[in-house]
C-alpha cells in the first residue's frame, strides 16, 4: 500500500512540475503576442486558459484521492498541501497571461511605444526567470534557494516601479499613446502580481521542507527595500 501511496505522490509532483513549465510558457507566449502585436498569438494564449484551470482542478482531484488512500505521515501530507496551494498560484498566473493577451487585442492598432514594450519584454524575462528557479527549488525540495527565489521579487518590484513611471510620462508626452500607454500599465502590473505569486510558491516550498509558515515577501513587508534599490540605480 506504501508503494502505491508513494507512487502516485510521485505522479502529483510531476504533474505539478508539468503545469509550472506550461504556465511559464504561457508567460512567454503572452507577452510575446503583446509586444509582436500578434493576435493569432494572443488568441491561442486565450484557448489555452482552459488547459491551465483543467490542470488544476485534475490535481486537486489527484491529491484528495491520495489523502483518502492512505492517512499520509507528516511530510507526505505537507507535500501534498504543498502542491495544492501552489498550484493554486500557477492557476492565477495563467489567468494573468490570458489577461496579458486579451491587452494585445484591445491595443491592437494604437500608436506604440518601443521602449516601454522593451522594457516590459526585460521585465517578462525576469518573471519566468523567478518562476523557473522557484520550480527547480521545488524539485530539490530546498528550503535554501526557495527563500533566494522570494527575494528576486524586490527586483520585479523595481522594474514595475520604473517602467509605470515611464509609461506616466509617455503618457504625458504623447496622447496619442494613452491607449497603448493603458494597456502597458495593465500588462506590467500582471507582471508584478506574478511575482507575488511565486513568492507565495516559495513559502510553500519552505512549509514542505520545514513545516514553517513564512512570509518571505520583502517589498510588502518592508517597502521601503523597493525604494532603496531605486535609488541605488
Amino acid at each position: 500500500m506504501h508503494e502505491l501511496f508513494s507512487d502516485e505522490l510521485k505522479k502529483l509532483r510531476g504533474r505539478f512540475m508539468e503545469m509550472g513549465i506550461n504556465v511559464s510558457e504561457q508567460i512567454y507566449t503572452a507577452t510575446k503576442s503583446f509586444i509582436d502585436h500578434d493576435l493569432a498569438l494572443a488568441q491561442q494564449v486565450i484557448d489555452e486558459d482552459k488547459t491551465t484551470n483543467q490542470e488544476e482542478v485534475g490535481l486537486e482531484e489527484r491529491a484528495l484521492k491520495l489523502i483518502a488512500l492512505q492517512q499520509p505521515v507528516a511530510s507526505d501530507f505537507r507535500s501534498i498541501i504543498s502542491i495544492l496551494k501552489a498550484s493554486t498560484d500557477l492557476e492565477r498566473m495563467g489567468d494573468y497571461a490570458t489577461s496579458i493577451a486579451q491587452e494585445t487585442i484591445r491595443v491592437k492598432g494604437n500608436r506604440r511605444v518601443n521602449a516601454i514594450e522593451e522594457s516590459i519584454n526585460e521585465m517578462t524575462g525576469l518573471v519566468r526567470q523567478m518562476l523557473e528557479q522557484g520550480l527547480d527549488a521545488y524539485v530539490h525540495n530546498d528550503e535554501k534557494a526557495a527563500r533566494k527565489v522570494a527575494k528576486l521579487d524586490l527586483e520585479i518590484d523595481k522594474e514595475y516601479i520604473l517602467i509605470r513611471n515611464n509609461i506616466t510620462a509617455a503618457m504625458q508626452q504623447d496622447s496619442e499613446t494613452v491607449i497603448a500607454n493603458s494597456g502597458y500599465m495593465m500588462v506590467v502590473r500582471l507582471l508584478e502580481r506574478m511575482g507575488d505569486h511565486i513568492v507565495n510558491l516559495s513559502e510553500w516550498i519552505v512549509y514542505n521542507a520545514s513545516g514553517e509558515l513564512v512570509e518571505l515577501n520583502p517589498g510588502k513587508k518592508d517597502p521601503e527595500m523597493v525604494q532603496k534599490l531605486l535609488n541605488d540605480k
